[in-house]
């Protein structure tokens, strides 16, 4: 089981950093949020490590209208830099309150760079470890644009038997995508991607993506 020492131990030795602003318009951030289990061992066991993600709302022109992703979104003129973005997005969206303090190391900038998206984007995602009490803050705030907020086991996303696959139509193709499954949600696309990120710098491989071209 992996511990969030043996994630920070394992991105402290990483290199990359955040991309720098340029154009705000064409970068946004997400936090990738770890917690414990609310099921702490009563033994003293140490509890499994949690992920949060945000199924958005049904919107039209959202082109992630319905999907899952992790909390947040694109920078804004206010924003200082792409922690600014991650922490702000994050408590307009599910009411949680991220703080230095919460930060343990960035994950590779990662294009956006989609058919049906006007320009192309890029994507700076950060890792934090929030306690209990943040935890259980998480809401979703403005139902409008998030329907769902829930916790996964990051044991879960590397099991065999949670590896599914997703139709979806990108620019009017409809494509299959591969992903993950919990409860009724699919973890695919471009999170599925940071995830890929995560599984590598911390030397796992997610099972989703084993052998895929995509």
């Amino acid at each position: 089981m992996i511990s969030i020492d043996d994630i920070r131990s394992a991105l402290d030795k990483q290199s990359h950093q955040p991309t720098e602003f340029k154009a705000h318009y064409t970068q946004a951030a997400v936090a990738m949020i770890l917690a414990d289990s609310d099921a702490a061992g009563d033994k003293g066991n140490s509890s499994e490590l949690e992920v949060c993600f945000i199924r958005r709302a049904e919107r039209n022109g959202d082109p992630w209208s319905g999907q899952v992703a992790f909390p947040g979104g694109r920078a804004g003129p206010e924003d200082s830099d792409a922690h600014a973005v991650a922490e702000r997005e994050t408590w307009e969206e599910i009411g949680l309150t991220l703080a230095e303090s919460h930060r343990v190391g960035p994950l590779p900038v990662r294009p956006i760079d989609r058919a049906d998206l006007r320009e192309s984007m890029t994507l700076s995602p950060f890792v934090y470890y929030v306690d209990q009490e943040t935890k259980n803050t998480a809401f979703a705030r403005i139902p409008e644009e998030v329907a769902h907020v829930f916790w996964v086991p990051i044991t879960h996303l590397f099991d065999e038997e949670a590896v599914t696959e997703l139709e979806y139509p990108i620019a009017e193709t409809w494509s299959t995508f591969p992903g993950i499954l919990f409860d009724e949600h699919v973890i695919w696309g471009l999170t599925l991607r940071v995830l890929d990120s995560f599984a590598e710098i911390t030397q796992r491989t997610l099972p989703a993506l084993k052998g895929s071209n995509w």
